[in-house]
Parts: C-alpha cells; structure tokens; sequence
C-alpha cells in the first residue's frame, strides 16, 4: 500500500464511529450486514450511518453488493490485509519487537494437538450447546469442544436435550456456562472461536488470549423460532441440529496436518458460506 492511500484510509478511520463500523463488521467477515442491522448494533441514526458507509466504501475498506432491495455491507478483506502489511512491514520496519508479541502465539502446526473450538451464543442453551455435543463426539480425540454464552440461562433448553439424547448424544456434562469462563487467567487455550447468533457476533470483547481464528456461523434461535402450529414442537431445533452437524461434518473432515491458520480460516469461512447457499437454494 502507497503512503497516499494509506494516509486516506487512517483519515477515513480517524472517526470513532467509522472505526466502530469497521471493527463491527470484521466479526461478520467475510460476510456482510444490512445498514438497518449496523445501525440497530451502534445506536446509529441511518443517515450518519450512510455518510459513515460511503467514506469506507470510498477507500476500499468496504465492499458493497446487492441482493434484491437489500444492500450489504462488508470488509474488504485484501485492502485490511494490505493495511496491516504496511502498519507492520512499511510504517513499523517489521521490528521483530513490534511484531513477535503477536505472531508468537500463532507459531506450531494445527495438526500437533487435538484443536480447542469455543461455541459462542446469547444463552448458552440451545445452538452452541448443540455444537458443543455433536463436535465433541464426530471430532472424538481430534477436537476438545466448548461452548458459552453472553448472558447464559440456568441450564440448557429442554428441548435441546431432548433432540440431543435423539441424536445419541450424551448429555450428562452439558451445562450453560458464562463467557467470562473461558477469558480469565487460568482458562483453556483456544484455537477457534465460533459465534452461532448475530448478538455474540456483535460482542465487543477484548482480544481472546493465544488469538484464536474468529468465525461466525450465525443461526435462528430455534426457541423463538415461528412455525406452522400442525409442525412438531421440536421442529426448530431438530433443524438447527441438523444445520450445524452438517457443518461439523466438515470441519472435522478438513487436513489439518496440511493446513496453517491462514488456510484454516479460510475453510471454515467457506464452510459457512457452502452451508448457506444450500440453506437458502
């Protein structure tokens, strides 16, 4: 990246709320959201929302694509990368004392240890307890699976036990857990964090320790879910349980012993965008 361009984006993000925009669809990325749903997240009005979405959009940070009435918003992924390269390598000389504190947790091969996914969800009852299970048994010796929740219930959903147990699933040690769990001293190590609602997405947390690979894999709550009142109770969840067993099939199937992180994220990224064109075919 040139030093001109590079002076036009920091002005650009110069401006807390375009910094707040930036930093919120970063969670979401590679994927986008629609303005209303930026703007409902930082307690925008739409209007200085547009002015904020057009300045980004104008330096390449964001990029803008239509589906029907509806425009999305989402990181440019190759312009972040070359503005981080230029802060790092350019601007920062590659210092290697700049440069170790954050490259140094992400050295060793994904293949070397079973890998620590984090399931993260509003109430810890329902999708990233259903994660938690079915990861745990299709990834047995492979994965160490964990799940938490922003603001989690006394227990898991009844009926998220119920579909488990039909699935064969053993439900004994399931219980919902806090956030805070997994980010004070002491806590596992993660290689994964996977958010499966838009409210964990929409997190702002401090940097998780180790910097795990983010992903977001967002589902309905299946327990506000709408459905025709002849369908079974259980409807919602059994499809959730589904949609996120076929994207575990997946992860669980990846080469690991092949991959690093860069590649990795890729493949769960692409995990999610495979399952929602299906979802929505």
């Amino acid at each position: 990246m040139e030093s001109g361009k590079a002076a036009s984006v920091f002005t650009a993000l110069g401006h807390p709320d375009r910094l707040a925009v930036l930093r919120l669809l970063m969670r979401f990325a590679p994927h986008g959201q629609r303005p209303t749903e930026i703007a409902q997240c930082l307690g925008l009005k739409q209007n200085t929302l547009s002015h904020h979405l057009r300045d980004l959009a104008a330096t390449g940070l964001l990029r803008v694509t239509r589906d029907g009435r509806s425009l999305f918003y989402a990181v440019n992924l190759d312009m972040t990368e070359a503005l981080i390269g230029y802060l790092a390598l350019d601007l920062g000389r590659a210092r290697a004392d700049l440069l170790v504190p954050a490259l140094s947790p992400q050295t060793g091969r994904i293949g070397d240890r079973p890998l620590a996914v984090l399931f993260l969800c509003s109430a810890n009852s329902a999708r990233s307890i259903i994660a938690e299970a079915v990861l745990r048994d299709l990834g047995a010796g492979r994965f160490t699976a964990y799940s938490a929740g922003i603001t989690p219930g006394p227990a898991p959903h009844p009926t998220t036990v119920q579909v488990l147990r039909q699935h064969g699933h053993d439900v004994s040690s399931l219980h919902s857990k806090p956030l805070t769990q997994f980010q004070r001293p002491g806590a596992p190590r993660l290689d994964v964090v996977i958010t499966v609602c838009d409210r964990a997405a929409t997190l702002d947390c401090p940097p998780w320790t180790g910097y795990p690979l983010p992903a977001h894999w967002g589902l309905p709550d299946p327990a506000r879910a709408r459905t025709d009142p002849r369908a079974a109770p259980d409807l919602a969840f059994r499809q959730t349980y589904a949609a996120l067993h076929h994207r575990l099939q997946q992860l669980v199937a990846l080469p690991f012993e092949t991959l690093d992180r860069r590649s990795l994220q890729t493949r769960i990224d692409a995990i999610n965008t495979s399952a929602l064109t299906t979802e929505s075919a």
